[in-house]
């Protein structure tokens, strides 16, 4: 197991191909970092798809509600849904939206981040200051990078298991 400065605060992801860690920014957000702790200590991000994968762009996973497989394997509405805890108030900064930085995704409405993020798979400062991020992978860009493309992708990647480092 590696060693983190801030096991507290870095959040650990499975993907197919090994461990993405990501160091959360409570100082810079500390609402969205609570949220994704909390999801991840109830178990409600594992098994959850890839769901928006633009190359070149990023990846959007995190829709709690509907972002499971079906029984037909289907994720029709992936992307559509949050999770049963409210929505979170924007916590913009001027934190740049860097390669491998996590931003929350939202909807039109600046309030309306809940569950549901993205990681940059390159700088995409036209995005700064009007999403909120929170959170930056310092091990496992790789694995992001490796993610199947597609909007939804036609067989999804997904998360098998977050968790908080501090439990791990």
């Amino acid at each position: 197991m590696a060693e983190y400065k801030d096991p507290e605060n870095t959040i650990l992801i499975e993907l197919k191909d090994g461990t993405v860690a990501i160091e959360l920014m409570p100082d810079i957000a500390p609402a969205h970092c609570a949220r994704m702790k909390e999801l991840a200590r109830e178990g409600a991000y594992d098994g959850v798809v890839f769901h928006r994968v633009i190359d070149g762009f990023m990846a959007q996973t995190g829709d709690v509600e509907h972002g499971k497989l079906d029984q037909g394997g289907n994720i029709r509405r992936a992307g559509t849904g949050g999770s049963d805890k409210p929505d979170l108030p924007a916590e913009f900064s001027r934190i740049p939206h860097d390669r491998g930085t996590l931003g929350a995704a939202r909807s039109q409405n600046p309030n309306s981040a809940n569950s549901q993020f993205f990681i940059n798979f390159k700088d995409n400062h036209f995005l700064n200051g009007q999403y909120t991020v929170y959170g930056r992978v310092i091990d496992g860009m790789a694995h992001v990078d490796a993610i199947t493309r597609g909007e939804p992708p036609a067989e999804p990647d997904r998360m098998i298991s977050m968790k908080v480092a501090a439990d791990a």
